[in-house]
Order: C-alpha cells, then structure tokens, then sequence
C-alpha cells in the first residue's frame, strides 16, 4: 500500500474514532468541510510519520518489555504515538486533541482496528508486467 492512501486510511480511521470517543479524542479545526479534510489529512501525516520515525526506535529500546509482556507492551507504545502527535499538533490551531493517557490508549486501539478494517477494503495496486 503506498503512503498516500496509508495517510489516507489513517485519516479515515481518525475521524472516525473522534465520531466514536467524542470530546475526550478530537481533532480542532477549522469550520468549513474543506478544512477539516485538509486538517484530518495533516493529523494523519504527522501520525504517520511518528509510526515511521519514532515508533521503531521506541520498540528496539523497549523490546525486553515487549517480551516480558508477551507483546501488551504494544499498546502502551500505541498510545505514546497518539500522544506524540498530540503534542506536536498542540502547537497550532489545529490538531488532535486527547484528553490522556487513558484515552489516548483508548483511541489507538479504536484507530488501529478501524485502520486495519479500512485497509482489508481498500483494494491493493495490482502488479504492472
């Protein structure tokens, strides 16, 4: 799947889980629909470059607590990553909007499912010969 439909997939899956977890995971905008598109496509891409960059580096250091808790440890590295793109957007106007640690979990995982859902009816790019 390339990175443009993942940011995609990813934006979809946001806004959804912002309709899903109300006001304790939400994305400020502006009011028109074009710029919330445009802000819910520019959530996705930090996400999705945090998932890229950080998240790799916070799993080869945090691999002894993957393995002593059989792999749960992944939802708290989740969850860091929402955080992460939390902050980074906290410091414009726009951005996502998490109310905590708690929720920040909370909406990982919702996003991660729907992401996965998502992504099972996107068709795939067949193979040029």
């Amino acid at each position: 799947m390339s990175f443009f439909v993942r940011i995609l997939v990813n934006a979809v899956a946001i806004w959804l889980t912002t309709l899903l977890l109300g006001d304790h995971f939400e994305v400020v905008s502006e009011s028109t629909t074009g710029g919330r598109v445009v802000v819910f496509l520019a959530v996705a891409l930090v996400f999705g470059l945090v998932n890229a960059v950080v998240k790799p580096v916070l799993k080869f250091f945090s691999f002894p607590l993957y393995i002593l808790t059989l792999g749960l440890f992944t939802l708290v590295v989740n969850a860091l990553m929402v955080l992460l793109t939390a902050w980074i957007t906290e410091q414009t106007d726009w951005g996502l909007r998490v109310d905590g640690f708690g929720w920040a979990l909370v909406g990982a995982l919702v996003v991660s499912v729907l992401s996965m859902i998502i992504s099972l009816v996107v068709p795939e790019r067949s193979e040029r010969r």
